[in-house]
This record gives C-alpha cells, sequence and structure tokens, in this order.
C-alpha cells in the first residue's frame, strides 16, 4: 500500500495499462490529476488542445489508428458536453476511447446547488454514449475502476467507456493498492458446431461473397486468404476498407458489388451490418452467415441463416483451419472480377474532378499512408473510388457523418503514427468547425496534411437544397477568411494550390515538415455520388 492523491492513483493506473498519451484540456476540477501528470511525463506525453472536441476526436483518431484505446481528459459539465459529438462517433465506429473527466465535489453530487460545472445526472449522460461508465468515489477505487474500464474496452464490442473523478477524490490522499491490475478480457467461445456448417457452406458455395467491416480490420491477412481459397470478392465500405489490399482482383466496392449480388449463394459477413447489400433482395437461393463479438448485432438488419457469435480473430482462423475439406480446386475469377470493376468505371466517369484528385491523394500518399476522410464530395467519392492498401489506413467517421470531425481526428492518428504520412481532406465548412487546432498542431508538432477544397459553402447542403427542393438555398453561403493567411497566422505551413501540380509540390512540401500544412484548392460545385447510392433490388424478397 502508498500514500497516493486520488490523480496520482489514476496516472499510475493508466500507466499500468499502457498508456503513454492522453489529450485533455485542463481546469479547476481535473487540478490534481495535472499535478500528477506532470510528475509522471516521462511515461504519459500530455497534448493539450484548444476545445474539449479536440481532445476526444484526437483520441478517437488515435485509437482508430492503433486498434487499441485513447484515452482523453475534460472538465465536468460543459467540458464534458463538448465532446458529446466525438462520444457519439466513437460510439458509431465501435471505436475504443476512454472518457475520463471530473466531476464536481462528491458531497454535491445531485444536490443542484449551482456550483460551477454541475449539469443534471452527469453519469447518466456519460452511460448514454458509453459501454459502460463509472465514478471513481475514492483514490482506493482508482486503479481496479481503470483496470475494468480497460477490460470493458477490450472484451466483447469495442466502444468507448467513462469515468468520471470528483475533484474533491483527485486532491484526496489514502492507501492505495499499488501493484499492477490486470482484469481477464473476455471473448465469446467459438461454436464449433456452427463453424463447421459455415465451412461447408461457403467450401460448397459457387458464388460466394464477403462484406468487411471495422470487425474485421484485425484479421486482414486471414480474409486474404479465405477470399483467394473461396476466389470471393471482398467488399469493404467506409470501416471495412482496407481490410483486403483495394489492388487486389478480388477487392469490389460497394456498388459494383451489385452486379455479383445477383448470383450470389453464400454470403460471409465479418464484423458488419452490411446495410446497403441487403436493400439488394434476400431470396431461398442466397444464404447468410454472420460473424460478429455482439450477440445482439446479428438480428438488427436481417436474420442471418448461421449467426456465430465471436471474435473474428477466433473464428476465422478456425474456420480456415475446417473449410479446405469442403472446398474445391477453383478457377480464377480475376478476369470476371476485372471486367466488373471496368463496367463500374464507366459509371464513375463523372465524379470529375474528384476522381483525378483522389489519384494524386493516392499516389502521394505511397504504401503505408493514411486518409482521413470529412463530409464532404472528396471523401464520399474517397469510399468507392479510392484503393486502400493496408488495414486502418482508412479513417471514416461511418454512419454517423459527424460535420468537422476529421481535421482534429487526423491529428490523433499523426499522433499514432508519426512517421507515416497522414493526409485530412476537408471543405471549408467542416474544417472550421476546429481550425482552432492548428495552434496543437504546431505546438506538439503534429505534421498533418489538410487538403481543404474551398467553394465557400456547405456544399452537400447546398447541392440538396438546389437538386430536391426547387433551389431553396438558403443558410448554406459561407463568409470564409484567407486559409492561407490563418494558418500562417498560427505558424503553421499553407499554400493555394490552383493546378494539379501545385497540389502534387505542396503535398510533398507538407509531407517533409513536422508542422501541420493546409493547402487550400478552390473548387466550383461537384457531381454528387448520390446517384449510385441507391441501387435497385436484383433479387425478388425472402418468401
Amino acid at each position: 500500500m502508498a500514500q497516493m492523491t486520488g490523480g496520482e492513483a489514476i496516472v499510475q493506473a493508466l500507466i499500468d495499462q499502457d498508456v503513454d498519451t492522453l489529450f485533455g484540456l485542463p481546469g479547476v476540477h481535473n487540478d490534481w490529476l495535472y499535478n500528477a501528470l506532470y510528475d509522471r511525463r516521462d511515461k504519459i506525453r500530455v497534448i493539450h488542445t484548444r476545445h474539449e472536441q479536440g481532445a476526444a476526436y484526437m483520441a478517437l483518431g488515435y485509437a482508430l489508428a492503433r486498434g487499441d484505446v485513447g484515452v482523453f481528459n475534460v472538465v465536468p459539465g460543459p467540458g464534458l458536453l463538448n465532446t458529446g459529438a466525438a462520444l457519439a462517433t466513437a460510439y458509431g465506429l465501435n471505436a475504443r476511447v476512454l472518457c475520463l473527466t471530473g466531476q464536481i465535489p462528491l458531497h454535491l453530487i445531485g444536490k443542484g446547488t449551482g456550483i460551477l460545472h454541475e449539469i443534471p445526472d452527469q453519469l447518466g449522460v456519460i452511460r448514454l454514449l458509453t459501454k459502460w461508465a463509472e465514478r471513481i468515489n475514492s483514490p482506493a477505487e482508482a486503479p481496479t475502476l481503470v483496470a475494468e474500464a480497460f477490460r470493458q474496452m477490450r472484451s466483447g464490442r469495442p466502444r468507448p467507456v467513462g469515468l468520471e473523478v470528483p475533484m474533491d477524490v483527485l486532491a484526496q490522499q489514502a492507501e492505495v493498492d499499488s501493484s499492477s491490475i490486470s482484469l481477464p478480457v473476455y471473448a465469446p467461445p467459438v461454436d464449433t458446431e456452427l463453424l463447421e456448417k459455415a465451412a461447408q457452406w461457403l467450401g460448397r458455395a459457387r458464388n460466394p461473397m464477403i462484406y468487411v467491416g471495422s470487425g474485421a480490420q484485425g484479421v486482414s491477412a486471414e480474409i486474404t486468404r479465405l477470399a483467394e481459397m473461396l476466389q470471393a470478392p471482398v467488399v469493404g465500405y467506409r470501416t471495412g476498407l482496407g481490410v483486403l489490399d483495394g489492388r487486389h482482383y478480388l477487392s469490389l466496392p460497394l456498388q459494383p458489388s451489385h452486379e455479383f449480388w445477383k448470383k450470389t449463394d453464400v454470403v460471409l459477413a465479418v464484423g458488419t451490418y452490411m446495410r446497403e447489400p441487403l436493400k439488394w433482395g434476400v431470396d431461398e437461393n442466397l444464404k447468410l452467415i454472420r460473424i460478429d463479438v455482439d450477440p445482439t448485432a446479428h438480428t438488427i438488419i436481417h436474420k442471418p441463416d448461421i449467426a456465430l457469435t465471436a471474435r473474428a480473430e477466433d473464428a476465422l482462423l478456425l474456420l480456415l483451419e475446417r473449410i479446405e475439406s469442403y472446398n474445391y480446386i477453383r478457377d480464377s475469377r480475376e478476369g470476371e472480377m476485372l471486367a466488373i470493376k471496368a463496367q463500374w468505371a464507366n459509371h464513375y466517369a463523372f465524379l470529375e474532378p474528384q476522381r483525378t484528385y483522389l489519384k494524386i491523394i493516392r499516389e502521394e500518399l505511397g504504401e503505408d499512408g493514411i486518409f482521413v476522410d470529412e463530409l464532404t464530395q472528396i471523401a464520399y467519392a474517397s469510399r468507392v473510388l479510392m484503393p486502400v492498401y493496408k488495414p486502418r489506413t482508412f479513417i471514416s467517421t461511418g454512419y454517423q457523418g459527424t460535420l468537422g470531425y476529421g481535421f482534429p481526428t487526423a491529428l490523433g492518428v499523426k499522433v499514432a503514427h508519426p512517421n507515416k504520412p497522414v493526409i485530412s481532406v476537408a471543405g471549408d465548412g467542416g474544417f472550421m468547425f476546429s481550425a482552432q487546432e492548428l495552434a496543437t498542431a504546431v505546438q506538439h508538432k503534429i505534421g498533418v496534411v489538410v487538403l481543404l477544397f474551398n467553394n465557400n459553402q456547405y456544399g452537400n447542403v447546398q447541392q440538396m437544397q438546389k437538386s430536391l427542393y426547387d433551389n431553396r438555398v438558403i443558410a448554406s453561403d459561407l463568409h470564409n477568411p484567407d486559409f492561407v493567411k490563418l494558418t500562417e497566422s498560427f505558424g503553421a505551413q499553407a499554400f493555394r494550390a490552383e493546378t494539379l501540380q501545385q497540389l502534387r509540390e505542396a503535398i510533398r512540401k507538407g509531407f517533409a515538415v513536422d508542422v501541420p500544412t493546409v493547402i487550400e484548392i478552390p473548387v466550383g460545385d461537384m457531381p454528387s455520388i448520390d446517384r449510385l447510392r441507391k441501387l435497385p433490388r436484383v433479387r425478388p424478397p425472402a418468401s
């Protein structure tokens, strides 16, 4: 036992869980936490931001890029509420993010006395946006509850968790068990009978197809081997991109898989709801196999024929072992897949200038570069036009569609992988949600390259106003600063690229420095990918 403040106990518990980076914005409620972080600054790097949302989004980017835990700390009440969009995004993306927030003094919680930063039922608010949340009521509780938070993030379905700590608990001194605590992580056992049946169906299938989501990001090698064994196309969209190298002939974007769906007889869905394909129709000749660590996820969209509740990392290895006894020698589908891709290349031809910009981005990112999307036409097109080479190198907001998330999330990605090039694409509207984090990136030498496509409007909103609502354009035109001067005023690097060659040169200059680079690209209206999003039903409904 050792005498520790609550702050010291929490910091030691984080160190015991191998945390070496914390994103945060300090304040009076968390003084004793930052005192402890100062004393252990050789073990945990603190990256302080200019807004609470920046801290939370950076933790999200860090978690997504590493496939592990990102930690952020903020003050209670308004500080916590400012992180709500990032927590909601982390929840939707199944990201392991620890929200560590302060709280008013323990004896005043729930009293409604109007003390600084008091809000009704803060812990209840956190629980709405996380998988699990608790309050640390004494320094002695800190090691166990921090360990439990990490167990929750790493057991079953990964999602954010929360811990709140009253300010007096952070300051309080008490005896604390200083030994490291490691709690067992739970993984559901694989049902070998169902696995055997799945192996049989896949091995005997004539036209199998594999869909992957975020739950498959850790099994790239296994998915690649399975796809080649079955000659099955692999489809990822947003969070599933990069599981199979986008250059592989069996890698299909979402829309081209619509053509193959017509004759597919067995579908394997790994860590994905598979929302869009199921809208294309399911009949008695299509068998659906799902692998998901969350038992409640299987039937949310459509009940599968086989529901395997397991980690993809556990199930795929066993499936590969069993499938060989049922599989037959298959002819390569390379010609067929390349023909489908070529056909769809014609459908995508109208997406200019997005195609050309994305070609340059892909070439300049190289083999290991990481791309962070946004709510902008370039990013929408990237989900189907840009090949993604490796897992966790395409970072997306997923179904949340959180405008403004991209730049701060990209900063967290770069902190996670300082030696890899990172490009964040943004529109002028979304970038201004967090432009102040340029100061953070300069101070902490976070060299993200931002491609800022500027059309002086909330472009997607205005397109819909024009095309869907009889040109009722309102509240979507924007007055912007001079982005080059704005960026340079922070001490960052900035360029305005009006030609493709200028864009290439600016990207390369951005990759060569350790401060952020903003490249403003003046653009007009771009064609929308929306016409390719709602593809028709190609199979009759199930009887």
